[in-house]
C-alpha cells in the first residue's frame, strides 16, 4: 500500500477538511496525491481558490500541492487509503453526537474496496473505532475487516492559532488493526510528522490516550475557575496569587477562564458517556465539567454586580464585550463559552454589543443568532475583554475610558491588564 502511495499509483483521501483534516491533507499532497472530501460546497470553493476558511493556512501551503478538492462520492471512491476526521460533537444533552462520523463512515463504506486502508482521526470514546464504526464498515461494503480492508486509529492534535505545536513537529500516536497495518499507517505518518511516532498497542489505547488528553487540562482548568471563585470572595487576585504559586519547580501551570471549543469543552463527556456505559459514574470529570460550563454565567453574574455597585440600573446597561472566540487569535467560534456570558447580560435586561477582530460575523449570526459589530458604538456601562486575543494586549486605559459611559466596569476575564487599571471598577478572575 505504502509504495503503491508513494509511486502515485494509489491515492489517499482525507474525508472532512476543517481544522484537522485540511493541514493533514495540505502536508501529505506534497508527498502523495490527495483526495479532499468535504460536503461544504462554500468550503470547497473557497479551497480551490486556494484560501483557508479557517485562517490557519497561507496560499504558499497549497502551491504545488498534488490535491483534488471535491464532493463527489465517485470521485472519492478512486482513494485507496481514506482518514476521517470529521468533527465529534456533543447534543443538547451533553451525549455523543456521533452522526457526523458515522455518516462520514456510510460514505466511505459505499466505496470501500478490497485491500483499501481506513483511519480515523475524529476524537471519540473507547471502543468506538472498533465497536461502532467498523462493523458500519462491514455491512455497507460487504467486505471483512482486517481481511478485506485494514483500519487503524491516528487521533490528532491539531492546536488551532498554534504555530508551533504543529502537526509536523507533534509526537503522533497511530494503531492499527494488525502488523500490516500498523506498518502502513507508520509509513504514511512519518512522510509528513517530523516530532516522531508512538506506535499504541491497540486502537483503544489510543482512542483512550488521546481522550483523557484533553479531560486532564479541562480538570486542571476547572480547579483553577474553582479557586478563582473563593479568591474573589477573598478580595485577592487569582493571577497575583498562581504568579506567586508558579516560582516553584513543580507547581503545574494552569489558569482560570472560559472553557470552549470543540475539544476540551467536548471531549470529557465522551469519556463519561462510556464510563456510565460501564455503570461507573465519574465524579472528578463531571465535577469539572460542571464547573467550566458555568463559569460563563458566572463571569457576568460578577459583572452585573459590579454595575449595580456604581449605582447603574442593570436594566438597558450598555455591556460591550471584547471577542467571541473559544480562545485567543483563532477565528473558531464553536463551543464558545462567550455566548454564555453574553445570555446572562441578556437576562437581566442588558443591551449587548458584540466584537471580534477574527470571528466571521455571518457565522457568529448563523451559529447564536448574535449580531457582530465591526467597532464598538457609543458609550458603554462595562466593558468586557473576553478573550485575550493580541489586538486587545496592547490597549491601555484611555482607550477603555474614551469607551466608558461615565463610571464604568472594566471586566478582564484572563487578567491581561491587573495593576493597570486606576479609573475604571476593574475585575478579574
Amino acid at each position: 500500500m505504502y509504495k503503491e502511495l508513494t509511486d502515485k499509483k494509489k491515492k489517499i483521501a482525507l474525508v472532512g477538511l476543517g481544522y484537522v483534516g485540511l493541514p493533514i491533507a495540505m502536508e501529505l499532497s506534497k508527498h502523495l496525491s490527495v483526495i479532499g472530501f468535504d460536503i461544504d460546497e462554500k468550503r470547497l470553493d473557497k479551497l480551490r481558490q486556494h484560501l483557508d476558511p479557517n485562517g490557519e493556512l497561507g496560499a504558499d501551503v497549497f502551491a504545488g500541492s498534488d490535491i483534488l478538492f471535491t464532493s463527489s462520492v465517485e470521485e472519492l471512491g478512486n482513494a485507496s487509503f481514506y482518514i476521517i476526521a470529521v468533527p465529534t460533537p456533543i447534543d443538547q444533552h451533553n451525549e455523543p453526537d456521533l452522526q457526523p462520523l458515522l455518516s462520514a463512515t456510510q460514505t466511505v463504506a459505499g466505496v470501500l474496496k478490497e485491500g483499501d486502508y481506513v483511519v480515523y482521526e475524529s476524537t471519540v470514546y473507547p471502543g468506538c473505532t472498533e465497536e461502532d464504526c467498523v462493523p458500519l464498515l462491514e455491512k455497507i461494503s460487504g467486505l471483512k475487516a482486517g481481511v478485506g480492508f485494514k483500519y487503524g486509529y491516528s487521533p490528532e492534535r491539531i492546536n488551532p492559532g498554534d504555530k508551533i505545536h504543529t502537526l509536523q513537529n507533534t509526537v503522533k500516536i497511530i494503531s492499527g488493526c494488525d502488523e500490516d497495518a500498523v506498518r502502513d499507517i507508520y509509513n504514511v505518518y512519518h512522510l509528513v510528522v517530523r516530532a516522531g511516532l508512538h506506535i499504541a498497542p491497540s486502537i483503544k489505547v489510543a482512542e483512550a490516550a488521546k481522550i483523557i488528553e484533553n479531560t486532564q487540562r479541562d480538570v486542571n482548568i476547572a480547579l483553577m475557575n474553582e479557586l478563582s471563585i473563593i479568591f474573589d470572595r477573598m478580595g485577592i487576585n487569582t493571577y497575583d496569587v498562581l504568579e506567586a504559586a508558579g516560582t516553584k519547580w513543580n507547581f503545574l501551570h494552569f489558569s482560570p477562564g472560559l472553557v470552549g471549543g470543540h475539544c476540551i469543552g467536548v471531549d470529557p463527556y465522551y469519556l463519561v458517556h462510556k464510563a456510565k456505559e460501564l455503570q461507573y459514574h465519574p465524579k472528578m470529570i463531571n465535577s469539572g465539567r460542571f464547573v467550566n460550563d458555568s463559569m460563563g454565567r458566572y463571569i457576568g453574574k460578577k459583572i452585573v454586580k459590579k454595575i449595580i455597585s456604581l449605582g447603574k440600573n442593570i436594566v438597558r446597561a450598555r455591556v460591550l464585550i471584547m471577542g467571541i472566540t473559544f480562545k485567543e487569535n483563532v477565528s473558531d467560534i464553536r463551543n464558545s463559552k462567550v455566548v454564555d456570558m453574553i445570555h446572562e447580560f441578556q437576562d437581566f435586561g442588558a443591551l449587548v454589543d458584540v466584537v471580534d477582530p477574527l470571528a466571521s460575523a455571518e457565522e457568529v449570526q448563523k451559529a447564536y443568532d448574535i449580531p457582530l459589530l465591526e467597532h464598538p458604538d457609543g458609550l458603554y456601562d462595562a466593558i468586557v475583554i473576553a478573550v485575550a486575543h493580541k489586538d486587545y494586549c496592547t490597549l491601555d486605559e484611555s482607550y477603555f475610558l474614551s469607551l466608558a459611559n461615565g463610571k464604568a466596569v472594566l471586566g478582564d476575564v484572563k487578567g491581561i491588564y491587573r495593576h493597570q487599571i486606576k479609573q475604571l471598577e476593574y475585575w478579574s478572575l
